[in-house]
């Protein structure tokens, strides 16, 4: 079985092919540019580079959100345009699922953080458990100081990552009552590796979807929204 993988859900753009159980090529970028310039050239590079025929994949994979609102919007549009295209089905996962499976194996709590600004972070918790990726808590929006708090209530050693530990990194530190640890560079952002490696596990369980429904998921209302809201309510 053959994988297209993309994820724009953060300030990381990837893209990856995976074939079974083996990462055939993956482009990851964390850069000034923003998706719409990256995704697509980095998409062609790829597939160049690794002789794919598109017609022969068996399905796309996207990290469906939370995330940047606009990162989605591309990443939706570009797996949503291929899918019908190419007349293939889309894997859709959640994006904190997927920065969480960076880490195989790890012992304790794993808790992924997308910082979405106004000390608020999307988050979720995770944890192995024989061999087998368990989620504690399903991902979501809350602030940063309730998610230190939910991971001291676990009572286990944790490990933070993901782009909002540089800016939470101090609090965490202030606040957390259980032994803490941050993720090194190469497994602590976005990758369409790991998005791949679980959207392999939801194709075989019968969890794709047509590309005509996929849309993002938010889990919270846009900066714009949100400030509209407020000068109405004014």
């Amino acid at each position: 079985m053959k994988l297209l993988v993309l994820d724009s859900s953060g300030l990381v753009a990837s893209v990856a092919i995976m074939e079974d159980n083996t990462l055939i090529g993956e482009y990851t970028i964390n850069h000034k540019k923003t998706h719409s310039q990256t995704l697509l050239p980095m998409l062609d590079e790829l597939v160049k580079m690794t002789e794919t025929n598109l017609d022969e994949i068996d399905a796309i994979a996207i990290a469906k959100g939370p995330g940047s609102f606009t990162g989605l919007r591309i990443g939706s549009a570009t797996a949503k345009g291929l899918g019908l295209a190419l007349n293939k089905p889309i894997v859709a996962v959640p994006t904190v699922d997927a920065i969480a499976y960076n880490l195989y194996e790890t012992k304790g709590c794993i808790c992924p953080i997308m910082d979405a600004r106004r000390n608020q972070v999307y988050t979720g918790t995770y944890r192995w458990e024989e061999d087998q990726f368990q989620v504690i808590e399903e991902q979501c929006a809350r602030g940063i100081e309730e998610t230190i708090d939910a991971v001291n209530q676990l009572g286990e050693a944790v490990i933070f990552l993901g782009d909002g530990v540089p800016v939470y990194k101090e609090i965490i530190k202030e606040k957390i009552q259980v032994p803490v640890s941050f993720a090194p560079a190469h497994v602590s952002r976005q990758r369409a590796g790991a998005v791949g490696s679980l959207a392999m596990k939801y194709y075989q369980q019968g969890e794709v979807q047509s590309a005509r429904d996929l849309g993002p998921e938010y889990l919270r209302k846009s900066q714009a929204e949100r400030e509209r809201e407020e000068r109405n309510a004014r």
